[in-house]
Parts: structure tokens; C-alpha cells; sequence
């Protein structure tokens, strides 16, 4: 969760009683560094077990600001109430006055780019030594775990930055590309989903996760709004309405997509292909003709239930299909 660039520029209030018994260790870091503006628990475990790092001395090693001991379940309660807002942590001699001005001085997260703040500065890649060929991954706030699972499966991986022109994106051949989760407004993504539609028509698999659904909603019509307090957490049940399972999700996010009656708003191109079962917003679509489809939730389960991980093979057998149809 901390290393998860969706969180970028926001505190974390966490419900659990006690958090950091198992310590931290670096294979579970999802990112080049932990981007939540603040932390805050009820109790905050100083222990860990051999060979792992105490997450109260991470916290400190990356300056990051947490206040333990707050009543959390009630902060979760009065944000479930009045929706999510602009917060800060200060030293309690800190005027309450000065406290509030610099809290109110924040930007709000509607019309607020922070993907492009997240994003890889430079583009990287991942081989894979016997690859079946590679993927463009559109970085706005990747997770290590999404770009293992895509090279696991047998393709190299080249991450670029959000602000990648589309030629040059098409100059690497791929063979799909996945459009990565991330923070902030869809809306305020300079460029993003005119890219991912030019990438479209050009044929490529595309497969969208989180702020990806977001864009390629985007891309092909559709229209965006912040969520009073969004989705947070590892228990939300999602109806896959291709197949009538249930699926429990990972989710972490604050911007969903317009819809009436299950169904996209200004998008005839896309159908509806999951629903979340606690609000009704939309959490899957389809493009009706083209191989690009998209989840609003986290099927890398990193961490999270691995319901959804078949969303990755999807992917893997639609770049399939187009590479057999383009050879064919």
C-alpha cells in the first residue's frame, strides 16, 4: 500500500487496530519508492521478524509523516459521511489556524494530474529471455506485480513514461498494451486517452486496469467523476456479468465512470462487463468489436484476492489471436 503510486498525494488511514507485525521486506514493494503523503494507525508495531525491516523504522527511513494512535474507525466514519477531503498532519504547537490555511492551499484531487507525477522518468525494460513478443505498458503509477505477471506469461515489457508520443510507441512494435492504474483525475491526464484510442486504431490488444479503465472509457467516449470517498480495501464484491461469478476485488480508487442503468454514458462502443455489487458502479468493460477491455479494480492482487488474475490471461490470448490473424 505504500509503495501503490494510487496513493500519491494522499494520507492513508488505516482501520486494522495494529498494523506492521510482519515488518517490510523489499520483494513486496510495488514501486521505486513509497508514495503516500502520510500514514495514519492505532497501534503501529515496532517488532518484525528476522530479516525483515520494522515498519515503524521504514516509515522513519522514508520521512514519511504517520500519527499513531488516532481513533482511525472513527475518522473512517466521519469520511464515509462527508466524503473524502483535504487533510494534513501537523506537531500539536502548530496553531490550529496556520494548520487549516496550509491544508486549504492543497489542490483538490478533481482536475488534479498525478499520474504524470508518478510515471517512470525514463523508459525501462523487462526481457524475458525466450519472449513471444512485448508489451507497452503505459506508465501512470504501474505496479511491480501487474509487469512480473505480463512476463511471466512469456512477453518482454517496455515501460514508458505517461507522456510518450504515440508514434514512438508504434515504432516498438508491440505486440499489446497494458494501461496501468494510477492517482488523480483521468480528466487532467494531458493526452492520454487520445492516446490510447490512436493505439487502438491501430489494432493493438489493449488491457486497462484501474485509471486505465478510466482512460479507455475516455478514449472511446466516455465520461469520468470523483466518488465521494471512493474504493479502498480488499473485500469488494464484483458481478462478472459475462459468466454470473462473483468475484472479491482488490480496489484504490476515487473516480469512476458515468453510466445509467448499467450502462456507459456517451460510449456506444463499449459494453458493461463487470458491475460492483455495493454501489452499482461500473467495474469492467468491453470494446463491442475491438480485442480492449478494462477493470476498474486490481487483478495483480498485490496484495488482494486472486479472483480476477484470469484478466491477465485475457490479455495473453487476445495478443494471441491479433498476432495469428495478423500472420494468418
Amino acid at each position: 500500500m505504500l509503495t501503490d503510486p494510487s496513493f500519491a498525494g494522499q494520507i492513508v488511514v488505516m482501520t486494522a487496530p495494529m498494523i506492521g507485525n510482519y515488518g517490510t521486506r523489499p520483494e513486496d514493494e510495488q514501486s521505486r519508492r513509497p508514495w503516500v503523503e502520510g500514514f495514519v494507525v492505532k497501534n503501529l508495531s515496532d517488532g518484525a521478524p528476522l530479516g525483515r525491516e520494522p515498519l515503524s523504522a521504514y516509515l522513519e527511513r522514508h520521512r514519511i509523516p504517520t500519527l499513531v494512535g488516532a481513533d482511525t474507525r472513527a475518522i473512517t466514519r466521519h469520511i464515509r459521511e462527508a466524503g473524502s477531503m483535504r487533510a494534513g498532519i501537523f506537531p500539536a504547537a502548530l496553531d490550529e489556524a496556520e494548520a487549516l490555511s496550509r491544508v486549504m492551499a492543497e489542490p483538490p484531487m478533481a482536475g488534479r494530474d498525478l499520474a504524470t507525477v508518478v510515471s517512470a522518468p525514463e523508459p525501462y525494460r523487462l526481457e524475458h529471455p525466450d519472449a513471444h513478443g512485448s508489451v507497452v505498458c503505459l506508465d501512470y503509477g504501474v505496479k511491480q506485480r501487474s509487469l512480473d505477471l505480463i512476463r511471466e506469461a512469456g512477453y518482454s515489457v517496455l515501460v514508458v513514461p505517461a507522456n510518450t508520443p504515440t508514434p514512438s510507441l508504434l515504432e516498438a512494435r508491440p505486440s499489446g498494451v497494458f494501461v496501468s492504474n494510477g492517482p488523480g483525475d483521468p480528466e487532467a491526464v494531458p493526452g492520454a486517452a487520445e492516446k490510447v484510442r490512436a493505439l487502438s486504431d491501430a489494432g493493438l490488444p489493449i488491457f486497462g486496469i484501474c485509471l486505465g479503465l478510466q482512460l479507455v472509457a475516455r478514449a472511446f467516449g466516455g465520461r469520468t467523476y470523483k466518488l465521494p470517498y471512493g474504493h479502498r480495501g480488499g473485500n469488494h464484491p464484483v458481478k462478472n456479468l459475462d459468466t454470473g461469478a462473483v468475484e472479491i476485488t482488490s480496489q484504490n480508487h476515487g473516480f469512476a465512470v458515468h453510466s445509467t442503468a448499467g450502462v456507459l454514458d456517451d460510449a456506444p462502443d463499449l459494453r458493461v462487463t463487470h458491475l460492483n455489487l455495493n454501489d452499482g458502479t461500473i467495474e469492467g468493460i468491453a470494446h463491442i468489436s475491438r480485442p480492449v477491455f478494462a477493470v476498474q479494480y486490481h487483478p495483480e492482487s498485490a496484495p488482494g484476492p486472486h479472483d480476477s488474475r484470469y484478466l491477465f490471461d485475457q490479455f495473453i490470448s487476445a495478443m494471441h489471436t491479433t498476432a495469428s490473424t495478423a500472420t494468418g
